[in-house]
């Protein structure tokens, strides 16, 4: 037997690591499956339907112009349609830019022109942001309108204006789709641009495919055709987090939220369609779980896990989940990961030498992620021994290397991802964020947590929700504000709060500072608005007190 002297390539195929096939898949094998919209627009359609109606919206477009490389904007809340978007634009060798309503007139501006969106499917209810800024986007040519709307919607803006209906009616319900490389970028998200413009992320075919694996292991979120997922975090931040792609593919049932997402909607829709898994925020599932304690006839049983993000999980929050039977999952990810790291799901028995501290955060980082903790200002490569304090960076099949249309930004050292966000890393691979690098509180030449005083002030069962802001201090530098929210009854005083952190932190950690408020500033995105609460004190909008 002869034994060839070098091996080249080996003798498995290259396969189709493509959103095409991510649509196939889930069309032909779990065709009994199900999309729902939820809320007032209620619509049901079946997996192995969505193939051709998928292929009309890409034969719509393509007879607006639509070809390989082609823009196409999804100005729409998470609906049937914005999901057909999600396949079709891709799948066709287009570009699919997510733009984000909540962001100001002058970003949206910014990002439809730096992706120079050729087409725009918008839902009715944005017609009347689309009017305020028609005229500056130069490179838009059609609108098509998901809903009703009037002549004349976006006043003289010359473009095309047609029915969504109307561009998919009596399109053939199949497409030739192109072989398309699985590097080439399918859909497109910009960063909420909280300082400075947004930026853009080009997720690519094989990212999506590869991020949508990664989200049914079991040491992620174990997505499988038993589950139903209800997708609460907005279609246009960062692919969803990916569960709409995931989902589909492993042939699970799909809720999409439509734009309803306050607690009644959600609670409801939970008792009548009965969801296993969920997502979002912690701020959106402390409304949820508010409204459901307060009828003892509400049911979330069919709830088995709720994967939250973009802040920790206050230990209130995941005690009255777990009341319900509900694992409050803490997953850690960021528009630039599409968006998934790690997974808090604890470790074997024997390993688990500090459950306590990795209860409260990040999780392990997954496999396909690289991470590593380095000295933010010289890059010095820190030890993963639970202790050290350093910046995170990343690499990996579905992590960014660079900004959409940006040839360089500092964001990047060397292919790793400065993530700006501080913590340690444990020998395990767990990841405890202890700040933001830009919300780090350097008080007297020494850190201080804003993280860690969140976590401990939310435990207090009056709080409803906190964030803690570094403020000038004539003597240190820099100290610790406290913002806080309290329940409704709540008899517990600024005072008491600050004494509860006594033995829980150190000492001069512990704020003079504290702000009693009626809500927190939120981002686009639902995460406390730090930048906004920073405004707010320097400009004396706080009402301080010193308890």
């Amino acid at each position: 037997m002869s034994h060839p002297s070098s091996h080249p390539l080996g003798n498995i195929g290259d396969g189709d690591l493509t959103v095409a096939n991510i649509l196939r898949h889930g069309s032909t094998w779990h065709s009994r499956r199900s999309v729902r919209t939820v809320g007032a627009d209620a619509s049901e359609m079946l997996y192995g339907d969505v193939a051709g109606q998928v292929a009309a919206l890409a034969r719509g477009l393509q007879a607006l112009g639509v070809r390989a490389g082609s823009v196409v904007g999804s100005f729409l809340w998470n609906t049937r349609e914005h999901f057909e978007a999600y396949f079709a634009v891709p799948a066709m060798g287009a570009l699919l830019h997510t733009i984000n309503p909540r962001l100001s007139a002058e970003q949206l501006v910014f990002t439809i022109n730096q992706a120079a969106d050729e087409v725009v499917i918008a839902d009715a209810s944005f017609l009347d942001r689309l009017a305020e800024i028609a005229d500056r986007l130069p490179t838009v040519r059609v609108v098509v309108v998901v809903g009703g709307f009037e002549d004349g919607a976006l006043g003289a803006w010359p473009g095309e204006v047609l029915r969504y209906q109307d561009v998919v009616a009596g399109q053939p319900t199949d497409f030739p789709w192109p072989e398309v490389n699985e590097k080439a970028p399918a859909t497109l998200c910009f960063t909420t641009g909280t300082t400075g413009d947004p930026k853009g992320v080009a997720y690519s075919h094989r990212s999506i495919w590869l991020h949508a694996m990664s989200l049914c292991t079991a040491n992620a979120v174990a997505l499988n055709s038993r589950d139903c997922g209800y997708i609460i975090t907005p279609m246009f931040h960062a692919n969803a987090w990916g569960y709409p792609f995931a989902t589909f593919w492993a042939g699970g049932d799909l809720l999409l939220c439509n734009r309803h997402v306050d607690p009644a909607t959600v609670v409801e829709a939970i008792e009548r369609y009965q969801p296993t898994f969920s997502n979002g925020v912690p701020t959106v599932w402390n409304e949820i779980l508010n409204y459901a304690d307060a009828d003892p006839s509400r049911d979330l049983k069919t709830l088995n896990r709720v994967i939250l993000g973009g802040a920790p999980i206050p230990r209130t929050l995941r005690a009255g989940l777990d009341r319900y039977g509900v694992a409050a999952l803490q997953g850690w990810g960021m528009t630039e990961t599409s968006p998934l790291i790690t997974m808090n799901r604890p470790p074997r028995t024997e390993e688990d030498t500090d459950p306590e501290r990795r209860a409260d955060g990040q999780g392990r980082v997954l496999a396909g992620v690289e991470i590593r903790l380095v000295q933010p200002d010289t890059g010095e490569i820190l030890p993963a021994d639970g202790y050290a304090v350093g910046e995170f960076e990343l690499r990996g099949p579905w992590i960014a290397d660079s900004y959409y249309g940006l040839e360089s930004d500092d964001r990047f050292r060397n292919g790793w991802l400065r993530t700006g966000d501080v913590g340690t890393l444990d020998p395990l691979g767990y990841a405890t964020l202890t700040d933001r690098a830009k919300d780090v509180i350097k008080s007297g030449g020494e850190w201080i947590s804003s993280n860690e005083l969140e976590l401990t002030i939310a435990r207090h069962p009056d709080v409803l929700q906190t964030a803690v802001i570094g403020v000038p201090d004539d003597r240190w530098d820099e100290r610790p504000c406290v913002l806080v929210v309290m329940r409704d009854g709540a008899e517990t005083t600024l005072a008491d709060l600050r004494d509860t952190l006594l033995g829980s932190v150190p000492k001069w950690w512990i704020p003079e500072r504290w702000v009693e408020l009626d809500e927190l500033p939120l981002t686009s995105v639902g995460k406390f608005d730090k930048k906004r609460m920073r405004a707010n004190y320097a400009e004396g909008k706080l009402n301080v007190q010193r308890p």
